[in-house]
């Protein structure tokens, strides 16, 4: 028998319904769906930040401005990255909180990098949308960087703070850990984001009525959703085997 027809019948003896097919195993728990929500709502809300949006009619009592309320687009889905981030440091820890913001970040930069790629490239002669385009993903850069520099601060500190706290009392207090997180991450965040995008583009009052309502907002959010997190992280522990139980 030649070499090669040795080696047919070693791939049809390889190849036959006895062959044992071979795959990597998929880690048991939910690690991977909250680490894809987390960085789902992150990109969306990045993209719809780009519009700002207020509430309410003009009110500037002394001069102080009051209303309208200014906020932006991201604010619908942004502060549910504070919730989903407050899952992972609280179930997996630091390690598995940083995993899950660098993945952000980084999938946040290739967005960035695609839109202004997109963006940048000629558009085909009868498609009529370029200007619209350029109207919404051409201001990114400058959000993207907001966005960036903002999730960095505030969500390693919401981690960080998160963990911390559950060192002096690993399962008590939960929802001072949520709060407490909470209230220096969305700090950081929101001052950093604003501030970035923003100054220079609109007033002075206008950026701190954005700054201040918007902190406000994500806060009491989280603190609206204090249910619906509890029964969230104790689902997610349930359903890692490798999440130590009381004993």
């Amino acid at each position: 028998m030649t070499a090669y027809n040795a080696a047919v019948q070693q791939s049809q003896e390889t190849s036959g319904p006895q062959a044992e097919l071979r795959f990597a195993e998929r880690p048991r728990g939910v690690f991977d769906v909250v680490v894809a929500l987390f960085v789902a709502l992150l990109l969306i809300s990045n993209v719809s930040a780009v519009k700002l949006i207020q509430f309410g009619p003009e009110w500037t009592p002394f001069g102080i401005p009051v209303l309208p309320i200014i906020t932006d687009g991201g604010a619908f889905l942004f502060p549910l990255t504070y919730i989903v981030g407050d899952v992972l440091a609280e179930v997996y820890g630091m390690k598995g909180a940083r995993r899950a913001i660098l993945l952000g970040f980084g999938t946040s930069v290739l967005a960035s990098v695609t839109f202004l790629v997109v963006g940048a490239a000629p558009a085909a002669a009868d498609w009529p949308n370029q200007d619209a385009y350029g109207a919404i993903l051409g201001f990114v850069p400058r959000i993207v960087l907001a966005s960036l520099l903002g999730y960095l601060a505030g969500q390693f500190l919401n981690a960080w703070v998160l963990v911390g706290l559950k060192r002096r009392a690993p399962e008590g207090s939960l929802w001072s850990r949520l709060l407490g997180s909470t209230v220096v991450g969305e700090a950081a965040d929101t001052t950093i984001f604003c501030v970035v995008a923003f100054a220079g583009i609109i007033s002075g009052g206008t950026l701190l009525n954005y700054i201040v309502v918007g902190y406000l907002y994500k806060v009491s959010i989280e603190a609206l959703f204090l249910p619906v997190t509890y029964r969230v992280i104790a689902a997610v522990k349930r359903r890692e085997p490798s999440y130590p139980r009381p004993a």
